[in-house]
């Protein structure tokens, strides 16, 4: 008898015979009727019909008789049932429904002028990547919450990699190199000014052709049949952040500002 380590990757039959369990117990202390101290069973993944044997087959002349029992399947995942649009109805219907759906209408026409997208007729060939509703309300120190917002992100776990998008790194800055010019700003009394580019990643320009299903309740009833295809870099997307860093790092020179090497 020989035996498979386990990987942990489920593949279920497909087809009669395709995957098949077995098992032997024994020896039994107690022994069986007919002096039996052995039995081998056969289990039929993909028809769950039992086989099993209860002699060794130098004992006997008849052939292995083909009995179908019923196989109890116990599993610790718990299923329910797929819940498409649960937590935006939620949202929705909550007591600030009002603010959710501003914030959504805030994030949609950031996409509208920004020109994220365009709507074209789907090829044949094209594999498209679905999106949903991020939802986040940011709180003061009191717990007391200060701003909704809704974001459209992508599936960017069903791209593939050297078809949808290649390089996805994006330089981050070093922390000691930001306590380095605090410091130097404190020694010097210099003030400092902070930032926030709302929406950046939008910003961003892709060098591929990546397509997108087109959010749900948000579909023009005469293109419904049409699909997304992406002109910037929404977030989701694999090359989202290095697109991102490629479009700051051209308009930051502009300003007459030089890479340091050291620090990029």
């Amino acid at each position: 008898m020989t035996k498979s380590p386990f990987t942990g990757k489920s593949e279920p039959a497909s087809d009669l015979l395709g995957l098949i369990h077995s098992d032997v117990c024994g020896p039994i202390n107690t022994q069986a009727r007919g002096g039996f101290h052995y039995f081998i069973t056969f289990t039929d993944d993909f028809s769950r019909y039992g086989v099993e044997q209860q002699q060794i087959p130098q004992e006997i002349e008849e052939q292995v008789t083909a009995v179908e029992t019923q196989i109890l399947c116990r599993s610790l995942r718990e299923c329910h049932a797929p819940e498409r649009y649960g937590f935006l109805i939620t949202t929705v219907t909550s007591l600030d429904s009002e603010k959710w759906l501003e914030a959504m209408r805030s994030e949609m026409d950031s996409m509208y002028e920004n020109q994220v997208w365009t709507l074209i007729d789907p090829p044949e060939w094209v594999k498209l990547i679905g999106c949903k509703w991020v939802f986040k309300n940011k709180t003061d120190l009191d717990g007391n919450v200060q701003t909704y917002k809704g974001r459209l992100v992508t599936k960017g776990f069903r791209q593939i990699y050297g078809v949808d998008y290649d390089e996805t790194f994006s330089p981050v800055a070093m922390f000691k190199s930001i306590r380095i010019l605090l410091a130097i700003d404190a020694f010097h009394d210099y003030e400092i000014w902070q930032m926030d580019v709302k929406t950046a990643f939008l910003n961003g320009k892709l060098e591929e052709d990546v397509y997108m299903t087109q959010l749900e309740g948000f579909v023009n009833p005469k293109d419904a049949r049409k699909i997304s295809k992406l002109q910037r870099s929404i977030y989701g997307i694999k090359q989202a952040p290095r697109s991102w860093n490629l479009c700051f790092n051209d308009a930051i020179k502009e300003f007459g500002f030089i890479k340091n090497e050291d620090e990029p």
